[in-house]
């Protein structure tokens, strides 16, 4: 076969695997390292802004080396650095590499990253822009297409691992797998610079080399860093805001970057998917319905509504951000230059939220800031300075700004404390008037759920409330174990109520992964301090100090370690509740608390259950008609070795019959599938 049939081919079929398993890595890299980070949401921000590094590495690389490749030798050390990246396979990341360092989990995340993938991603992330160059010095006409090669295997990537590959394959399985499709492309790419340095000096050099002196200026620079950081900076606002209270799971991650790859894809396929009339206008009134999915509370935990809303102006925005990239692209000869400023400005956008927000913003605050930029963005790009469109501009604003003030507001009143870290946004609010004691109340909100509540009144604040009240399941576990001193050991602080039921003699272990919850915890709240039992705070995840101490043994262990309104998902697989088994005497009861908006997680306990022989029983406790301030409905699991603990009175009245077991695999370590357990009935009720 001649060698220019074998390049044609071989061009778009590297681009497609690079940008596929570019693609395909984060979502199988993220899920891995999730458990080690305790299922934080936080954790996909992070590993958001470590690609767009990487890409952006990539990207000056691939820059450089076209830019000083005139003869075609480094060529050669670019197979080199591929064939050395081979050494890392496969991509299985170990706690133990960064377990050292003595720094949050934002910078350890990063720096598992970079010894995991790094090296990997940095090369896949040259594939794009370098092939694209080698082919314009090739006197091709349009190198750009490739671009939509990539983006289309980028979109292909996302869309097949939520169906076609977390459903079937386990983690490491994906991992591996991966690994060996990398091998593959590095054959491909070596095979294609290969090929072009040994045809290098035939090469029409000049097309890339001439137009040194004729580059884009400093503005035009600026302004292709300033798209490409908003719509970056909004395709990570909106998945945290998204994932804020459920599971950090790859379906949710997928949606919004699926709509963000796909304006790349349209927008650099041709002139016909953008207009920029229609997308300014319609971007103004994507910022519009945003404000008032923010602004009305009914709804707030709306999922369906909040995700169609979110993804879709998301959507628009980055139509509107990559469209006027798209008008604005340089001739070929500058598309490395041009590729890496996109690069820069995406990495940009992406660690003004995922690093810079958490430490500088008290809350999640992001979008609205957002959407004001993007209002101004709209402005700034306009071509039409009617008096009529200023208006319209001015008045999305305004709405834009109201939103923010409002949604601020909203947040800090009747606050005394808020901070916010790595896990979340902690807020304590007092409630109640000073003039009725018995009213006065503080509530601990992770996020937007309640996480503890305590009234104030002396006769009352050693009261248990909310999902902990003495007729939800761990209440009526702790009362049926009331005969004798026991131990008790509890995965997550929250406010600390469940040691409202300690007596004199029990000894109660609390498990914290946040510092800052066992702070407000002490600080805000006296569950702990009024406890006549011995309390012990454990600052650290909860299943890796079980996991550490073999010498614990439990007479109740409850699981009750929500992040907003989720349960860290490695906390619910059959390794763990057989770690906590291990934990127990032989008489001792595991409580899960699976209250949850938007999942069903009865089933994957009860499948949990079934194989590892144990007895169940459902606790519902409903709010009804009458019940008082200080109840939250909950739902909790109890499993036991025996029945009989179970069979107990104050737990048997309480329980209720669990419905039919649907189909399904019971999670793992090693498997996972949260779009398995998303109830549509309570997404679509909320």
């Amino acid at each position: 076969m001649p060698v220019r049939r074998i390049v044609r081919f071989l061009l778009p079929a590297t681009v497609f695997l690079g940008a596929f398993l570019l693609f395909l890595v984060q979502p199988i890299i993220a899920k891995l390292i999730l458990p080690q980070f305790g299922g934080g949401v936080a954790v996909w921000a992070t590993c958001l802004v470590f690609f767009q590094v990487a890409l952006l590495i990539g990207y000056a690389y691939a820059h450089l080396l076209v830019q000083r490749d005139r003869s075609g030798r480094l060529r050669l050390v670019h197979v080199a650095l591929l064939m050395a990246s081979l050494l890392v396979l496969p991509i299985v990341p170990h706690a133990a590499w960064t377990a050292h360092l003595d720094t949050g989990p934002a910078w350890q995340i990063l720096a598992l990253l970079v010894v995991t993938v790094g090296a990997p991603f940095v090369l896949l992330a040259t594939t794009s822009p370098l092939l694209q160059a080698w082919l314009a010095q090739r006197g091709a006409r349009n190198p750009y297409r490739l671009f939509v090669v990539s983006n289309a295997a980028s979109l292909a990537a996302l869309v097949a691992y939520p169906w076609g590959v977390e459903p079937w394959l386990g983690t490491t399985m994906q991992a591996l797998l991966w690994s060996l499709l990398y091998a593959l492309y590095v054959v491909l790419a070596s095979l294609i610079a290969f090929i072009g340095a040994r045809r290098a000096p035939a090469a029409a050099q000049p097309a890339v080399a001439a137009p040194r002196s004729h580059g884009p200026g400093m503005r035009r620079l600026l302004g292709w860093m300033a798209l490409a950081a908003l719509a970056s900076y909004e395709l990570v606002a909106v998945t945290n805001h998204l994932t804020q209270n459920i599971p950090s799971m790859p379906m949710m991650w997928v949606l919004p970057l699926g709509a963000y790859l796909l304006t790349f894809t349209l927008c650099f396929d041709g002139e016909r998917w953008y207009r920029p009339r229609p997308f300014r206008s319609a971007a103004l009134i994507a910022v519009a319905a945003m404000c008032w999915m923010l602004d009305d509370e009914r709804f707030s935990h709306h999922l369906v509504l909040q995700t169609l809303v979110f993804v879709c102006g998301l959507f628009v925005v980055c139509m509107v951000c990559h469209g006027e990239l798209a008008r604005d692209r340089p001739a070929p000869a500058q598309l490395t230059r041009f590729y890496l400023c996109v690069a820069a400005g995406g990495a940009l956008g992406g660690a003004l939220v995922g690093l810079g927000a958490p430490m500088v913003l008290p809350g999640y605050f992001e979008v609205e800031i957002g959407l004001m930029l993007v209002t101004l963005a709209v402005l700034w790009r306009s071509s039409r300075r009617s008096r009529v469109w200023a208006a319209a501009c001015a008045s999305v604003m305004l709405g834009a700004a109201a939103t923010a003030t409002y949604r601020i507001d909203d947040a800090t009143s009747d606050v005394v404390s808020m901070s916010r870290d790595f896990y979340g946004v902690l807020r304590v609010r007092q409630l109640g008037s000073a003039r009725e004691p018995g009213t006065l109340e503080r509530r601990l909100i992770h996020g937007s759920v309640l996480h503890g509540q305590q009234f104030l009144d002396d006769d009352l604040r050693r009261l248990p409330t909310s999902y902990y009240v003495p007729s939800s399941g761990i209440g009526r576990l702790l009362r049926a174990l009331d005969a004798r001193p026991i131990r008790v050991g509890v995965v997550g602080l929250g406010a600390g109520t469940i040691a409202a039921y300690g007596k004199p003699g029990d000894r109660y272990t609390f498990f914290e992964i946040d510092p800052a919850v066992a702070e407000v915890a002490r600080e805000h709240f006296s569950f702990l301090a009024d406890s006549p039992a011995t309390v012990e705070v454990r600052l650290g995840d909860g299943r890796l100090q079980l996991q550490r101490d073999a010498a614990l043994r439990f007479d109740a262990l409850a699981v009750d370690a929500f992040s907003g309104d989720s349960i860290p998902v490695h906390l619910l697989t059959r390794e763990a509740v057989a770690l906590y088994l291990e934990r127990l005497t032989p008489d001792g009861v595991i409580a899960l608390h699976i209250s949850n908006r938007y999942l069903d997680l009865r089933p994957v306990v009860l499948r949990i259950a079934r194989e590892l022989d144990l007895a169940l029983a459902w606790v519902e406790d409903p709010l009804y008609q009458g019940d008082g301030p200080e109840k939250a409905s909950s739902d909790w699991i109890l499993l036991a070795r025996r029945r009989a603990m179970l069979e107990r009175p104050l737990v048997r009245d309480g329980t209720r019959a669990l419905p039919p077991l649907p189909p399904g695999r019971p999670w793992t370590d090693d498997y996972s599938n949260i779009a398995q357990v998303i109830s549509l009935r309570k997404a679509l009720s909320h």
